[in-house]
């Protein structure tokens, strides 16, 4: 489980028929526990990876969220198989890091 933060929509003509209904976002991952305290209630850019994720939870433009990669990003389909390798899994309302 990573942390990442919505910078983004996609948006497609067509998509695999088992995903409709869900939107994809475009979601930058903090690499460091810094991006998180410097940045929790700024917009600009953290400079981690960006990833397309499944939106699962509804998340908008600029949220803190987790993000589950490979297969853990499809567990909460089963016992259906969908093709996904990073889905949003919940938004984080606040994150407190202690650094020592």
């Amino acid at each position: 489980m990573k942390i990442a933060r919505v910078i983004g929509t996609v948006t497609l003509s067509r998509m695999h028929p088992s995903m409709q209904g869900y939107k994809l976002r475009c979601v930058e991952v903090v690499e460091s526990a810094d991006q998180i305290q410097v940045n929790q209630d700024d917009a600009k850019p953290i400079g981690g990876d960006t990833i397309i994720a499944w939106d699962l939870v509804g998340s908008g433009q600029g949220d803190w969220v987790a993000l589950a990669e490979g297969p853990e990003s499809a567990a909460p389909f089963r016992p259906d198989v969908k093709p996904t390798d990073a889905s949003i899994v919940a938004i984080l309302d606040h994150c407190e890091v202690q650094t020592s």
